[in-house]
């Protein structure tokens, strides 16, 4: 079967600086993909890469099953304006815009999936509510909301988690595994090593001009983290023989 997203000798970065240089995978379908890399190392010239607001500077990304109609986008937090007057269940909507007649407004059927993206992200008892009076982690679930209702073959969530709490990661944790689940890719980029890569397929390490895909297990290693300078020597180390402690304390409990 065809793949759903191609990379083939993809180099990224700008005039006078390569962020890293034949990178070639695919993606298939039900694969989840995290991109990590410290600050500037690329992951989000990536993602606009696939958004088609950057160029690459050699190689290419293409869609051999054809490119989406749509993409869906979560874009970083810092990049929205909570300020903007509307409620809720208008941000949320605007994933539906297909489902708006020819008066702009949402049809029946529309509104009801509305409703049932607000229930799963968590959010519905808050519909009405106006977006200044969110919590970072009730505005990330209404976001999620609105990506739910794009309804989109492959799902762009840049650093998806940022400024929420343990309990609403883990909730849309949840969301991006029914993804998975229904055959959608999922890109996620995310800022640190937590419990997300436990809900990955693959990853992808950007960093000190590198760039190492393949599945979870195989790059992020102490090694790898390393040599791209995505933590120091004593980080990795400490890192890694907390996990070995957490896993033979979790082996002596069964």
């Amino acid at each position: 079967m065809k793949p759903v997203f191609s990379v083939r000798d993809l180099s990224l970065g700008y005039p006078n600086k390569i962020l890293f240089s034949d990178l070639s995978f695919d993606l298939q379908t039900g694969t989840a993909l995290a991109i990590l890399g410290a600050n500037g190392s690329g992951k989000s010239t990536f993602v606009k890469t696939m958004l088609n607001l950057l160029s690459p500077l050699s190689g290419e990304m293409s869609w051999p099953q054809g490119r989406p109609r749509e993409i869906g986008y979560l874009a970083q937090m810092s990049e929205f304006d909570s300020r903007f007057p509307i409620r809720v269940r208008d941000l949320a909507a605007m994933g539906a815009w297909g489902g708006f007649g020819l008066r702009g407004r949402l049809d029946r059927a529309a509104k009801a999936r509305v409703a049932e993206a607000l229930e799963e992200a968590g959010v519905y008892s808050i519909a009405d509510q106006p977006l200044h009076t969110l919590s970072g982690g009730q505005l990330q679930r209404t976001l999620f909301a609105r990506v739910i209702l794009q309804d989109a073959p492959l799902i762009l969530l840049d650093e998806p988690f940022a400024a929420v709490d343990q309990n609403t990661e883990a909730h849309l944790l949840q969301i991006i595994d029914r993804w998975r689940g229904e055959g959608r890719v999922v890109v996620l980029v995310v800022h640190d090593l937590s419990s997300v890569l436990d809900h990955c397929t693959h990853a992808l390490l950007l960093g000190n001009g590198q760039a190492t895909f393949g599945d979870v297990e195989t790059v992020v290693t102490p090694e790898n983290l390393i040599r791209q300078k995505y933590m120091s020597e004593s980080q990795a180390s400490w890192m890694f023989r907390a996990a070995s402690r957490d896993a033979a304390t979790g082996a002596a409990d069964v």
